[in-house]
């Protein structure tokens, strides 16, 4: 008995569908969650930092080392927040195109705060910021002029005193600067147009995944400014300086910081002259971290009735993946409202 030759259709898939993405790897969980975000429909980036892990003091392990000697493409917040990968990136991810987000153009960035100053801050420095409000139009990232590699960004011309957006100073920049949406979609374009550079076949999908985070962050931020608004005054302490492009966003300058960084001990002077403030300004809200210890906390706390209140600024308590980075920001907004309101 004859047999007919097993005759199977030929199904024309899309480009992007047959391409494949590029080994990419991220240092923490809210800049691998923007970059999960864009390169969704076509890869999924790896994430170097477990779950729980601070990325101001971690050390590396053998599986680490052999990731980025793997990756193609490496996205890192920069030194400025992991000093300890700078070497390791240049070595072990020689190969890989190299992306350090704290050095690229095209997003506003913050100075490195200095609390030297009796913790009594009126934030004047940051006047310049307009609250922000330069931002709100951004055309929704609509235009970007063929997203050609930010070269352009003729509407930041107004920004000249950051180093108009040019390649910044790492070290003294503050480097949290995920924790402004705005600065988050910026960041996504320029992961976008990496990948784009590296994998023009699925260019078209990380554009647009990039410009479809941008109009997510924008309502996410009419939310949080909704929600915050009512709170606007009220005086606050954060466990370690990581807050400050959250405070200036959303306009709620933090009173004080029990340390400059999860990675420094504040000194029991440090300690009490915070106490004293909270009590003073009659501060009823101090927030805390998984990175900081509980402990001083609740020494500033003592003698104040101030309310402690857990909040992640870095997403190390999430699980990681697209829907990270907006879970982190709402998170945070519900953490201080509810602090601040007391309920």
């Amino acid at each position: 008995m004859s047999r007919l030759p097993l005759i199977v259709p030929f199904v024309a898939l899309p480009v992007s569908a047959m391409a494949d993405a590029p080994r990419v790897l991220v240092d923490t969980p809210a800049l691998h969650s923007i970059t999960a975000t864009v390169m969704a429909g076509a890869g999924t980036p790896d994430l170097l930092l477990p779950p729980g892990a601070s990325p101001h003091d971690f050390a590396l392990r053998p599986s680490d080392a052999a990731a980025l000697a793997d990756a193609q493409v490496i996205f890192w917040v920069g030194a400025g927040l992991t000093p300890w990968l700078a070497e390791p990136v240049e070595t072990l991810g020689g190969q890989a195109t190299r992306i350090a987000l704290l050095d690229t153009d095209g997003w506003q960035t913050l100075p490195l705060r200095d609390w030297d100053d009796g913790h009594d801050h009126d934030h004047d420095d940051h006047d310049d910021h307009d609250d922000h409000d330069d931002h709100d139009d951004h055309d929704d990232h609509d235009d970007h002029d063929d997203h050609d590699d930010h070269d352009d960004h003729d509407d930041h011309d107004d920004h000249d005193d950051h180093d108009e957006h040019g390649m910044h100073d790492g070290a003294s920049i503050d480097p949290h600067a995920w924790l402004d949406p705005q600065v988050a979609s910026d960041w996504a374009m320029t992961i976008a147009a990496t990948l784009a550079s590296q994998d023009p076949d699925n260019a078209a999908l990380y554009l647009q995944n990039a410009e479809g985070f941008a109009v997510e962050n924008t309502q996410l931020i009419n939310d949080l400014t909704a929600q915050l608004e009512p709170l606007a005054g009220r005086g606050y302490i954060v466990p370690h300086d990581a807050f400050q492009y959250f405070e200036a966003r959303f306009d709620m300058p933090a009173t004080g910081t029990i340390s400059l960084s999860d990675a420094q001990m504040p000194t029991p002077g440090a300690l009490a002259e915070l106490r004293d403030l909270a009590r003073s300004e009659e501060i009823t809200c101090i927030l805390t971290d998984p990175q900081t210890n509980p402990a001083w906390a609740t020494l500033v706390a003592e003698g104040t009735g101030a309310r402690l209140e857990p909040a992640d600024s870095e997403g190390i308590t999430l699980a990681p993946g697209p829907d990270l980075y907006d879970a982190l920001l709402r998170n945070l907004g519900t953490a201080l409202e509810t602090c601040l309101s007391g309920d």
